[in-house]
């Protein structure tokens, strides 16, 4: 959109009635080099004239840039009243409806998003003469912002337009509200906001299901996660279709920032995480600690001492006792990694499986001397 990549800086709320107001960012490129008056009055006359559009596409930058800046002037307070207020009422954010200076971070993204793309259609579309610009610019607030948030969806790689295919309907059962968590979450990856630490945003979600289906007592996020994932089960049987429009785009999302140091309170140390697999270094110890526990085994074995009473030995001493730090680091798909190695000891059945494997992989020799 030719937004600049120059530093910003907050304007202050002690700017004159029709300026950016209450925290809003503007490219320091974009300040104008004469006196403020004149890129406004430029703007419209420029309008009025019917040649705004001409001017911008034949405008140098620094041109381009002033122009920008009265028209960014110029639209945010239509942008905010008029979309971004009611977006945030329906959202339930009362309190960042209340002002621009009170809207959180990713309401203000989102409303920073919208006045850039209504200014670009600004600079772009008034090829004829406009008398009325505000009027003018009210008019054009859904195509324009519309218009840009698919453009923007498109170049995150995921659908412009979300509608559910017929048989992702079909899996569904048509539930009213599976599908429409389905559709939800296809809208969800193809926007720039996050939800906090979690991949979902399952507070709101909550609050929607219980609307959807009338069952305010056991709308929880725990309730909309097991939903999530019985939805995300049936777009996975495709595949292709699935990594093409929920994986790929959900992956460009910003990665959550901790509020605070890991550890301050517990001494933890945080330990960034790898890129790949995150069961594969607890595989590769566990893998380790099975040819540990082999070894020992066979060496007591061969020197004549009881198979089964040496492998149910061996076998709490090699995972029951310290770890390097690998095993007992999140993250785990389980709670414990090998609890499940351990626990089997208790179980007869189980333990004979334990102790039929080990004598399998020890050598015959030592078995039948």
């Amino acid at each position: 959109m030719g937004v600049s990549r120059t530093t910003t800086r907050r304007l202050e709320r002690s700017a004159t009635p029709n300026r950016s107001q209450g925290g809003l960012y503007r490219s320091e490129s974009a300040q104008p080099s004469r006196p403020t008056e004149y890129p406004a009055h430029r703007l419209r006359e420029l309008t009025r004239e019917g040649r705004l559009a001409a001017v911008a596409a034949q405008a140098s930058s620094a041109e381009r840039q002033e122009l920008r800046a009265a028209a960014y002037d110029v639209v945010w307070p239509i942008v905010f009243s008029r979309v971004t207020r009611r977006f945030e009422l329906a959202r339930g954010h009362a309190g960042c409806a209340a002002g621009v200076e009170r809207l959180a971070d990713e309401c203000l993204d989102r409303f920073h998003e919208d006045v850039e793309a209504v200014v670009e259609d600004l600079l772009s579309h008034a090829r004829h003469p406009v008398q009325h610009l505000e009027a003018w610019i009210a008019g054009r607030l859904t195509a324009a912002t519309v218009d840009h948030h698919r453009r923007l969806r498109g170049q995150r790689g995921a659908l412009q337009r979300p509608r559910l295919p017929q048989w992702v309907i079909q899996a569904l059962h048509d539930d009213p509200w599976l599908t429409t968590l389905a559709t939800e979450i296809l809208v969800w990856v193809g926007v720039s906001a996050t939800a906090g630490t979690e991949v979902w945003p399952l507070e709101a979600w909550a609050q929607h299901r219980a609307q959807r289906t009338g069952e305010w007592t056991v709308s929880d996020p725990a309730a909309v996660a097991r939903d999530i994932e019985t939805v995300l089960s049936v777009l996975r049987r495709r595949p292709a279709w699935y990594e093409s429009y929920v994986e790929r785009p959900l992956g460009a999302k910003q990665a959550p920032v901790a509020a605070a140091p890991l550890g301050d309170a517990t001494g933890e140390i945080a330990v960034p995480l790898e890129l790949g697999d995150p069961d594969r270094r607890i595989d590769a110890e566990l893998l380790r600690l099975a040819a540990e526990a082999v070894e020992v085994i066979d060496e007591r074995v061969a020197r004549g001492e009881l198979a089964q009473d040496v492998i149910v030995e061996v076998i709490k001493n090699v995972f029951g006792g310290a770890f390097t730090g690998t095993l007992d680091r999140a993250p785990h798909s389980v709670a414990d990694p090998v609890g499940g190695v351990t626990g089997a000891l208790a179980d007869s059945r189980r333990l004979n499986r334990i102790v039929s494997t080990v004598l399998e992989i020890l050598p015959a020799e030592r078995l039948n001397p």
